[in-house]
């Protein structure tokens, strides 16, 4: 076989050269996702993989969007592992692949990937970098974030009935922007049906720390169940008026600063009830799809899902403050957190075919709701009170996305061509929170009082808003030169414009007569208790106001608008060597900066960031077939790490997940990084293969976490680090064996083993004298934020994932037991000398099962799940050697779960 006979496959599509080259393999059988409808197959004949009497198994079709890139057919080598055929180092999950792990959202289902992590609300680590160094896209196209402060997406959102594929690549290449510190992940939707079908599912899911225990929220409004409010939460028309009037809060006059205590507040969202038993989790989806012929040899098809998921959640969190290195505490508290979240979703999804063109028009719709109510039980030690702390929350997230991708082939020539708009919204209105206190010297014995002094206690409601649009759109062009040279070059641009928003009140008091204190939240700020304290009547005046704490820092705007160009050789010098090759040139401006329109009169802190920066990034992996199914790749490049807007934007934020608080720093930089890979891979055939790879980074200004003391409350903020070295090996293994040999019940089984560990070092470098910029501070030495030495923060040494499990050959039946595992790992930064909030994930252990059979002629499947079956705990701490203090930690329990789908 000829060079060019051997790249005529690869060369084919601009998806060869500028996407990471994921075979859309087919078999002779048809599609193997039976039950899964996906693009339409296209039929090659079986070929071999180069290993005497040995034919490669037919892999299932797998479609993938990225960046300049529809999908790619082998024609050369066709029926080879994905994996294998790209010119970078990646891995794929296919709808089937991502069904066997059972998990209901992406980002579950991509912790099962080598390398990757999933911490916090969904945020997916590559190899241990935080989750600013980890890039999504979606069909090729970038995803904003509807968190607050927070530039990354959060990948929980995704539910898996709407992704097709996902796919991580570890290397970077030119056509993917020049944010890649660890890694990109792309996730493609679902494309064209092969056939017309309608599918209808629903389940049920319980915990044992949740389903039928007690629990704790409060009323809010009668939709609440579906995610959406009956416009309970609307603010109130007072509200509205001085937010639009441009006055600070102390300027209003008092019938009108009466009227907005008044109004807000709501007994229906303070009132916090006890649930004697939490229901449980329940489910439903509908998915459907058709496609016709049009024109002339063309294809029109649509695909639209919709569903709609409820769940429960129950934490007893234990967390306690200590001031100094000793850990000697100062305060602990139990906090009883009761979660109802609700994730609704719908994609509507139009693909046309023509002759060697494909067009997609993709929407989505994702509305993730999480009402939240907190009951803390503490002691303040140092000032010898017991404390009592209520929160009642409600965040809505949203996310509106529609995106045009064209792939067209003109014979040697590939165009390209993708835009996109989108929109993410978060709103957190009637956000509030009380906290109570009681002496042991006190005439009230055991009865908790609250004075509205914001000392000892205090009761607040805040209002966050945000909006961010993303414009996006690219142009793909690549010719084939000559046999074994193919040139690309290709543009992006985007642009991210958001604005976020914070109003917090305080309602204070300094002579709430001492009675009064003892009164619940409803009763404690009613419309009586406001009137009586001014009623002429009145022997004993006193006077309820509001301050607002957020008058410096009320909202901000920020903004980050990025062009990118590159250009990029697919080359073969000789038979079994390819190198791939190319640079990127990439300018950004990025900036935040405070609203300062919001009030006519009075300052608000200067808190502003400008950054405009323009790089060179080069990428270059060269792939060499040893031969007899082995393979070996090196691969370096250079690429760079921006901050994110959360870390950027002074101005506090308490996240839900953790109840931590944060406060950006604006003085942040960019982040360059310099990548080094090398590994081999062997392909066993029928499926199987063997991995292992050794990495390392060298970056320079890592923006890492680090906890400061504000307000008698521990926050997290942000700052440059010097620099920092990771390095690290990866081993994986996927082996798959027929198992006829034993006949009877197994003579159509077939055994999986997916086995993968990486170790991951990393260490911070901090010299004398070396310095980091942090907002508001005089001193910027770096040790006093950094430790030399230190891993960074979110990273893990030992990571590992082990699926073991059994399918059918010829149906639907697979039963598959799923191992992670993951060590310890720096949260953030302590003060005072203190040592590192580390997080110990442990080991979790599931079972899946999927059994599919026909009833009436229809399809259906069954999935039994059962998640953390060894009680794996959740635990964030800090430990000196002698003392042991809980930061974050929880019972997490164990999870089981049924659902069923029809396919009609």
């Amino acid at each position: 076989m000829t060079i060019g006979q051997q790249l005529s496959g690869l060369l084919l599509l601009t998806s060869a050269l500028t996407a990471p080259a994921v075979a859309w393999a087919q078999g002779t059988t048809g599609d193997a996702n039976a039950g899964i409808p996906g693009s339409v197959p296209v039929q090659q004949p079986p070929q071999t993989n180069g290993m005497p009497g040995q034919d490669e198994p037919a892999f299932e079709e797998t479609d993938i969007s990225a960046p300049g890139a529809g999908e790619i057919i082998v024609t050369g080598r066709v029926n080879r592992d994905p994996t294998r055929n790209s010119t970078q180092v990646l891995s794929v999950l296919s709808a089937e692949q991502i069904a066997r792990t059972g998990e209901g959202d992406i980002a579950g289902a991509l912790g099962r990937v080598t390398g990757l992590s999933v911490q916090g609300n969904g945020y997916v680590f590559v190899r241990g970098l935080g989750d600013r160094y980890s890039l999504a896209m979606l069909n090729g196209l970038p995803l904003p974030s509807p968190e607050p402060l927070s530039r990354v997406v959060p990948l929980d959102i995704f539910p898996t009935n709407v992704i097709a594929s996902s796919l991580v690549q570890k290397t970077f290449s030119a056509n993917y922007p020049g944010e890649f510190g660890g890694g990109v992940i792309n996730l493609t939707t679902r494309a064209v049906p092969a056939e017309s079908f309608l599918s209808i599912g629903g389940g049920i899911s319980g915990n044992t720390e949740t389903t039928g225990q007690v629990g704790y929220s409060y009323f809010g409004s009668d939709s609440d169940w579906t995610g959406f409010d009956d416009g309970s939460r609307d603010l109130p028309g007072s509200l509205q008026d001085f937010l639009g009037s441009g006055q600070q809060i102390n300027e209003v006059d008092r019938p009108t600063q009466r009227t907005l205590l008044k109004d807000l507040s709501n007994a229906n969202f303070t009132t916090l009830q006890r649930l004697n038993r939490l229901p449980v989790n329940f489910s439903g989806s509908i998915t459907g799809g058709t496609s016709t012929d049009v024109f002339d040899g063309g294809r029109l098809g649509v695909i639209a899902t919709a569903s709609l998921n409820n769940s429960w959640r129950n934490r007893l969190i234990s967390r306690d403050f200590a001031a100094d290195q000793d850990l000697g505490v100062l305060s602990t508290s139990q906090n009883y957190t009761t979660d109802n979240r609700v994730l609704v979703n719908g994609l509507l999804g139009v693909g046309l075919e023509i002759a060697e063109h494909r067009f997609r028009w993709t929407n989505l719709f994702i509305r993730d709701t999480l009402k939240q109510s907190v009951l803390g039980i503490g002691q303040d030690l140092e000032n010898t009170q017991d404390e009592v702390t209520q929160d009642t929350s409600w965040f809505e997230r949203q996310l509106l996305d529609t995106q045009f991708v064209g792939e067209m082939e003109f014979g040697d020539l590939e165009v390209d061509v993708r835009a996109g708009y989108a929109q993410t919204q978060r709103e957190a209105p009637f956000e509030y929170s009380f906290s109570y206190f009681r002496t042991p010297d006190s005439i009230y014995g055991d009865l908790y009082r609250n004075t509205l002094d914001g000392q000892r206690s205090d009761a607040t409601v805040a209002f966050s808003d945000l909006t961010e649009d993303l414009y996006s759109a690219g142009l793909d062009l690549s010719y084939r030169l000559l046999d074994g040279v193919t040139a690309t070059i290709g543009y992006a641009y985007s642009k991210t414009d958001r604005y976020s928003s914070r109003r917090e009140f305080r309602f204070a008091s300094s002579n709430l007569p001492a009675a009064f204190s003892l009164f619940n939240p409803a009763n404690l700020l009613s419309d009586a208790i406001i009137d009586f304290g001014e009623d002429p009547a009145n022997t004993t005046p006193y006077l309820l106001q509001l301050i607002e704490n957020t008058q410096a820092t009320p909202a901000f705007i920020a903004g980050l608008e990025v062009h990118g160009a590159y250009g990029q050789l697919l080359l073969q010098p000789l038979d079994g060597v390819t190198l791939d090759v190319g640079v990127r040139y990439e300018t950004a401006d990025q900036d935040v900066r405070p609203d300062t329109s919001v009030f006519t009169s009075g300052s608000i802190v200067d808190a502003s960031t400008a950054l405009s920066n323009d790089y060179f990034l080069p990428a270059a992996t060269l792939t060499y077939e040893v031969g007899d199914g082995l393979q070996a790749r090196v691969s370096a490049s250079k690429t760079i790490a921006r901050p994110q807007f959360r870390e950027l934007i002074f101005q506090p934020y308490t996240d839900p997940e953790t109840t931590r608080q944060y406060t950006g720093n604006p003085l942040l930089t960019d982040s360059t990084l310099i990548n080094l890979e090398a590994r081999l891979e062997y392909y066993i055939g029928g499926g199987s293969r063997a991995t292992v790879a050794g990495f390392y980074k060298d970056i320079d200004r890592p923006i890492e976490a680090y906890n400061i003391l504000a307000d008698n409350r521990v926050r997290t903020s942000f700052a440059n680090a010097p620099s920092a070295k990771l390095y690290g090996a990866e081993f994986e293994l996927q082996y798959n064996h027929e198992l006829i040999d034993l006949g009877g019940f197994f003579t159509n089984k077939e055994a999986l083993v997916v086995a993968n560990y990486t170790y991951t070092n990393s260490e911070l470098s901090v010299k004398p004298g070396d310095q980091t910029a942090v907002f508001g501070s005089s001193v910027n030495d770096a040790s006093l934020y950094f430790r030399d030495g230190a891993p960074m923060t979110g990273q893990s040494d030992h990571l590992l994932n082990l699926q073991l499990g059994i399918e059918d050959t010829e149906m639907l039946q697979q039963l598959t037991f799923l191992v992670n595992y993951a060590s310890e790992r720096v949260v953030s930064r302590s003060y005072n000398f203190q040592p590192d909030v580390l997080e110990d994930p442990g080991l979790s252990f599931d079972i899946v099962a999927r059994q599919g059979f026909t009833v009436r002629g229809k399809e259906v499947q069954l999935k039994l799940e059962a998640r953390n079956i060894f009680g794996e705990d959740h635990e964030e701490y800090l430990d000196n050697g002698e003392n042991r203090i809980e930061f974050n930690t929880y019972d997490i329990g164990t999870t089981f779960a049924a659902s069923v789908s029809v396919t009609l």
